[in-house]
Protein backbone atom coordinates (compact mmCIF):
# COMPACT_ATOMS: atom_id res chain seq x y z
CA UNK A 1 0.00 0.00 0.00
CA UNK A 2 1.17 3.44 -0.75
CA UNK A 3 1.89 6.32 1.36
CA UNK A 4 3.05 9.77 0.76
CA UNK A 5 4.57 12.73 2.37
CA UNK A 6 3.17 15.90 2.36
CA UNK A 7 3.34 19.23 4.08
CA UNK A 8 0.77 21.15 5.96
CA UNK A 9 0.96 24.57 7.39
CA UNK A 10 4.42 24.14 7.66
CA UNK A 11 4.67 20.99 9.58
CA UNK A 12 4.82 17.45 7.58
CA UNK A 13 2.73 14.31 8.02
CA UNK A 14 3.21 10.56 6.49
CA UNK A 15 -0.18 9.39 5.47
CA UNK A 16 -2.30 7.06 3.36
CA UNK A 17 -5.78 6.86 1.98
CA UNK A 18 -8.58 7.21 4.05
CA UNK A 19 -7.06 8.10 7.43
CA UNK A 20 -7.84 11.34 9.17
CA UNK A 21 -5.55 13.49 11.04
CA UNK A 22 -5.11 16.76 12.88
CA UNK A 23 -3.17 19.76 11.50
CA UNK A 24 -3.20 23.59 12.44
CA UNK A 25 -6.28 25.31 11.36
CA UNK A 26 -6.88 26.03 7.78
CA UNK A 27 -8.78 28.61 6.18
CA UNK A 28 -10.74 26.00 3.52
CA UNK A 29 -14.45 25.30 4.36
CA UNK A 30 -16.25 21.97 6.09
CA UNK A 31 -16.81 19.26 2.94
CA UNK A 32 -14.29 20.92 0.44
CA UNK A 33 -11.34 19.34 -0.90
CA UNK A 34 -7.79 20.85 -1.33
CA UNK A 35 -4.06 19.32 -2.80
CA UNK A 36 -1.78 19.73 -0.23
CA UNK A 37 2.04 20.06 -1.21
CA UNK A 38 3.77 16.57 -1.81
CA UNK A 39 7.08 15.83 -0.56
CA UNK A 40 7.73 11.93 -1.00
CA UNK A 41 5.70 8.80 -2.42
CA UNK A 42 6.94 5.24 -0.76
CA UNK A 43 5.15 2.17 -1.01
CA UNK A 44 6.12 -1.21 -2.52
CA UNK A 45 9.99 -0.81 -1.61
CA UNK A 46 10.49 2.11 -3.78
CA UNK A 47 10.41 5.85 -3.11
CA UNK A 48 9.76 8.81 -5.40
CA UNK A 49 11.58 11.86 -4.16
CA UNK A 50 10.31 14.04 -7.15
CA UNK A 51 6.90 13.50 -7.23
CA UNK A 52 4.55 14.02 -9.52
CA UNK A 53 1.44 13.27 -8.12
CA UNK A 54 -1.12 14.97 -5.99
CA UNK A 55 -2.70 13.97 -3.15
CA UNK A 56 -6.32 14.55 -1.90
CA UNK A 57 -7.40 15.87 1.02
CA UNK A 58 -11.42 16.53 2.46
CA UNK A 59 -11.47 19.07 5.66
CA UNK A 60 -13.70 17.26 7.34
CA UNK A 61 -14.42 19.80 10.11
CA UNK A 62 -12.54 22.96 12.66
CA UNK A 63 -12.60 21.78 16.42
CA UNK A 64 -10.19 23.28 19.39
CA UNK A 65 -7.43 20.71 20.94
CA UNK A 66 -7.30 19.70 24.94
CA UNK A 67 -6.87 22.68 27.04
CA UNK A 68 -3.67 23.22 28.35
CA UNK A 69 -3.14 24.77 31.72
CA UNK A 70 -0.22 27.01 32.24
CA UNK A 71 0.53 27.88 35.70
CA UNK A 72 3.28 30.89 37.23
CA UNK A 73 4.27 30.64 40.25
CA UNK A 74 6.66 32.84 42.93
CA UNK A 75 7.53 31.28 46.25
CA UNK A 76 7.23 34.09 49.37
CA UNK A 77 5.18 37.01 47.09
CA UNK A 78 2.36 35.64 46.46
CA UNK A 79 2.75 35.27 43.29
CA UNK A 80 0.18 32.96 41.24
CA UNK A 81 -1.31 33.34 37.41
CA UNK A 82 -2.92 30.56 35.59
CA UNK A 83 -3.82 30.75 31.99
CA UNK A 84 -4.97 28.04 29.69
CA UNK A 85 -4.40 27.50 26.05
CA UNK A 86 -6.75 25.97 23.03
CA UNK A 87 -5.33 25.20 19.72
CA UNK A 88 -7.62 25.85 16.80
CA UNK A 89 -7.38 22.46 14.77
CA UNK A 90 -8.53 20.93 11.50
CA UNK A 91 -9.43 17.68 10.57
CA UNK A 92 -9.01 16.09 7.38
CA UNK A 93 -9.32 12.94 5.84
CA UNK A 94 -7.07 11.53 3.02
CA UNK A 95 -9.49 10.79 -0.07
CA UNK A 96 -6.89 10.15 -2.82
CA UNK A 97 -3.03 9.36 -3.31
CA UNK A 98 -1.54 9.80 -6.89
CA UNK A 99 -5.62 10.72 -8.68
CA UNK A 100 -2.84 13.23 -10.37
CA UNK A 101 -0.54 10.82 -11.84
CA UNK A 102 -2.63 8.72 -14.16
CA UNK A 103 -4.18 12.16 -15.96
CA UNK A 104 -0.14 13.15 -15.79
CA UNK A 105 1.08 10.13 -17.47
CA UNK A 106 -2.16 10.15 -20.24
CA UNK A 107 -1.40 13.88 -21.06
CA UNK A 108 2.27 13.13 -22.97
CA UNK A 109 1.08 10.48 -25.10
CA UNK A 110 -2.22 12.70 -26.29
CA UNK A 111 0.59 15.73 -27.33
CA UNK A 112 2.68 13.15 -28.83
CA UNK A 113 0.24 11.94 -31.35
CA UNK A 114 -0.11 15.55 -33.64
CA UNK A 115 3.04 15.20 -33.86
CA UNK A 116 3.23 12.35 -35.63
CA UNK A 117 0.87 13.84 -38.53
CA UNK A 118 1.87 14.83 -41.85
CA UNK A 119 3.49 18.45 -42.59
CA UNK A 120 0.79 19.34 -44.85
CA UNK A 121 -1.57 18.99 -42.62
CA UNK A 122 -0.74 20.99 -39.55
CA UNK A 123 -1.29 24.53 -41.41
CA UNK A 124 -5.00 23.30 -41.56
CA UNK A 125 -5.59 21.80 -38.48
CA UNK A 126 -3.50 24.72 -36.83
CA UNK A 127 -6.50 27.37 -36.15
CA UNK A 128 -8.91 24.78 -35.25
CA UNK A 129 -6.20 23.42 -32.58
CA UNK A 130 -5.80 27.50 -31.10
CA UNK A 131 -9.57 27.61 -31.01
CA UNK A 132 -10.24 24.54 -29.19
CA UNK A 133 -7.23 24.37 -26.78
CA UNK A 134 -8.45 26.16 -23.07
CA UNK A 135 -7.38 29.91 -22.22
CA UNK A 136 -3.75 29.00 -19.89
CA UNK A 137 -4.75 30.32 -16.23
CA UNK A 138 -1.92 32.06 -14.33
CA UNK A 139 -1.62 30.46 -10.69
CA UNK A 140 0.93 32.31 -8.00
CA UNK A 141 4.05 30.45 -7.41
CA UNK A 142 4.58 27.07 -6.20
CA UNK A 143 4.16 26.85 -2.34
CA UNK A 144 2.84 30.24 -1.95
CA UNK A 145 0.09 29.50 0.13
CA UNK A 146 2.75 28.91 3.13
CA UNK A 147 4.91 31.55 2.36
CA UNK A 148 5.75 34.51 5.02
CA UNK A 149 5.27 38.41 4.37
CA UNK A 150 9.27 38.59 4.31
CA UNK A 151 9.65 35.78 1.47
CA UNK A 152 7.18 37.42 -0.57
CA UNK A 153 8.87 40.73 -0.32
CA UNK A 154 12.24 39.21 -1.12
CA UNK A 155 11.63 36.58 -3.73
CA UNK A 156 8.24 39.05 -5.86
CA UNK A 157 10.86 40.95 -7.97
CA UNK A 158 11.93 37.68 -9.75
CA UNK A 159 8.20 36.75 -10.46
CA UNK A 160 6.80 36.60 -13.81
CA UNK A 161 3.66 39.18 -14.25
CA UNK A 162 1.34 36.34 -14.54
CA UNK A 163 2.16 35.05 -11.69
CA UNK A 164 2.50 38.13 -9.88
CA UNK A 165 -1.01 39.18 -10.79
CA UNK A 166 -2.62 35.61 -9.59
CA UNK A 167 -0.83 36.21 -6.28
CA UNK A 168 -2.11 39.42 -5.74
CA UNK A 169 -5.73 37.94 -6.79
CA UNK A 170 -5.32 34.89 -4.12
CA UNK A 171 -3.84 37.75 -1.35
CA UNK A 172 -7.13 39.98 -1.65
CA UNK A 173 -9.56 36.57 -1.91
CA UNK A 174 -8.02 34.72 0.61
CA UNK A 175 -5.05 35.66 3.08
CA UNK A 176 -5.62 39.54 2.99
CA UNK A 177 -1.79 40.37 4.48
CA UNK A 178 -1.54 43.88 4.03
CA UNK A 179 2.22 43.75 3.99
CA UNK A 180 1.85 40.79 1.07
CA UNK A 181 -0.40 43.19 -0.85
CA UNK A 182 2.21 45.87 -0.91
CA UNK A 183 4.62 44.03 -1.84
CA UNK A 184 3.29 42.36 -4.46
CA UNK A 185 2.05 45.82 -5.49
CA UNK A 186 5.27 47.64 -5.51
CA UNK A 187 6.76 44.53 -7.75
CA UNK A 188 4.49 44.69 -10.58
CA UNK A 189 4.64 48.87 -10.42
CA UNK A 190 8.40 47.84 -11.05
CA UNK A 191 7.65 45.70 -13.66
CA UNK A 192 5.47 47.95 -15.39
CA UNK A 193 7.98 50.87 -14.89
CA UNK A 194 10.34 48.91 -16.92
Amino acid sequence: MSYAIITVGGKQYRVREGERLLVDRLKTDEGKTFNPRVLLIGGDGKTDLTPSTTVTARVVGHTLGDKIRIGKYKKRTGYRKHNGFRASLTQIEIEAIGAGGRKAAAKPKAEAAPAETPKVEKPAEAPKAEAAAPARTAHPPKGYEDMTVAEIAADAASWRRPNLEAALDYEKQNAKRKGAIAALEAALAEKESH
